[in-house]
């Protein structure tokens, strides 16, 4: 692996080419694990339809720990980015050292959670018949949150540097071992034992590790370790500790409120005691993030540039920059969920369900992709105002737009239910709420010239 030439200038451009040098790398990242997601939904598909829906819970409330780690991600990446746009980047060893502390402590918080906390909790929600299989797999599953958390912190680093194109070699090794243990751990070949459900555990926790492990590598090998003086001392800093406290907190709980509501609505198709509709309901989750994948990558691009673009004082070009992300991500996401709605029967056919679920699902699939496409704008507006440093505004809208979306979801689910497919109409309601607020947050510069944070 070459060395990184060292980094002159980090100031962003307002140019769709700078815009796609950062994405387009960020898109190959996150796309490797949602396809890990996927192949773990495939083989547990063709264990039994059990396992399948059971998928769907599991893989939510560990997305619950997982989404805290990325809105600390953000966080870290918005005050990496402004210091990378004001030529200060002296202050990133200690940044990434004070996102290694909190990030540890954070992920311990969430396997005690897990382990004493939430058997209360989830069984007084989940399927009676469910829930030891699903209690049993998330003890495992967790075990691998300090790893992902590390991992997310290293790229986090990488984008702020526009160093983005190494991130696509951890989460490349991640999935290839994951897929691989999957194979071997859920059927039990090559000589190990078959654990079923409690296999794709395993190889979520032993990938993670190696994503880990691999983003470590490349700190080393690129001489970005050395260029930055990274991981030299981890003692505790107070005043880097309190702005990245500051700037993450709303964005974690801004995550974690979002996926819980998420959770709640899997609780609630659970609770129709419908092992079809939570299938269903699992694979229109992997949709999600196969089709967001864009919009994700787009997402922390403009959340980069934007914090960036701040450290510069170039706050008249924040809108036009948020503008030009937005139609990019729309028409990639509009292309990725146009092929799915082309050719469902064979997307669903990978689940290995037969015909009469393929017909049951497609209706959905419409609903979720119709949602898809309102969050390719709500999303990029909502990380614009993360970039500009106002996490508490976006905390407000989050509990803004859950508010409606819950009230929504218990009309659709409990007060008048008619089908799944209308039951996940609330993704639209939610992504029209969180567009337009951001939307209007933005355009009325409301954010200018204010301190980070506040």
């Amino acid at each position: 692996m070459e060395s990184a030439a060292t980094v002159k200038d980090l100031k962003v451009q307002v140019t769709n080419k700078q815009i796609i040098s950062i994405a387009l790398p960020i898109t190959f990242a996150i796309l490797v694990p949602q396809i890990n997601m996927l192949t773990n939904s495939i083989f547990l598909g063709h264990l039994n339809m059990e396992a399948l829906g059971n998928a769907g819970i599991t893989g939510v409330f560990y997305l619950i720990f997982a989404v805290a780690g990325h809105g600390l991600n953000n966080g870290i990446q918005s005050v990496f980015s402004r210091y990378a746009g004001s030529d200060n980047t002296k202050a990133f060893k200690t940044i990434l050292a004070q996102g290694i502390r909190i990030s540890l402590q954070y992920a311990f918080i969430g396997i005690l959670i897990t382990w004493f906390i939430a058997p209360f909790i989830l069984q007084q929600a989940a399927d009676p018949k469910a829930f030891p299989q699903e209690m049993s797999f998330l003890k495992i599953r967790i075990l691998g949150l300090p790893f992902l958390y590390l991992f997310q912190m290293g790229n986090a680093f990488l984008v702020a540097t526009l160093n983005s194109r190494y991130m696509i070699l951890g989460f490349l090794a991640e999935t290839l071992i994951n897929i691989l243990l999957d194979y071997l751990l859920i059927f039990g070949h090559w000589g190990l034992p078959a654990l079923g459900f409690n296999g794709a555990a395993i190889a979520s926790v032993i990938a993670e590790i190696a994503g880990f492990l691999v983003i470590m590598v490349v700190l080393y090998k690129t001489g970005l370790k050395k260029e930055y003086g990274l991981l030299q001392n981890l003692r505790y800093n107070k005043e880097k500790s309190k702005e990245i406290i500051k700037i993450a907190t709303p964005l974690i709980l801004q995550y974690v409120i979002s996926v819980t509501t998420w959770l709640t609505f899997f609780f609630l198709i659970e609770s129709r005691h419908d092992e079809t509709a939570k299938a269903i309901s699992n694979t229109l989750r992997n949709i999600f993030g196969l089709a967001g994948v864009f919009v994700w990558a787009f997402s922390a691009t403009c959340n980069a540039m934007v914090s960036n673009l701040m450290g510069q004082k170039r706050e008249d070009k924040v809108a036009e920059v948020i503008s030009k992300i937005m139609l990019l991500s729309m028409v990639m996401c509009g292309v990725t969920i146009l092929i799915i709605n082309i050719f469902p029967q064979l997307f669903f056919g990978l689940f290995g369900q037969g015909n009469l679920f393929v017909q049951e699902a497609i209706p959905v699939l419409r609903m979720v992709t119709a949602g898809l496409m309102i969050m390719s704008a709500g999303n990029i507006w909502l990380n614009g105002v993360t970039g500009t440093g106002k996490t508490k505004v976006n905390l407000a809208f989050e509990i803004i737009a859950i508010s409606i979306y819950l009230v929504y979801t218990w009309i659709v689910m409990k007060v008048h239910y008619t089908t799944l497919a209308m039951a996940w109409s609330n993704e639209l309601v939610y992504w029209t709420s969180i567009f337009i607020m951001s939307f209007w947050y933005i355009k009325s510069g409301r954010w200018k010239s204010k301190n980070i944070g506040k």
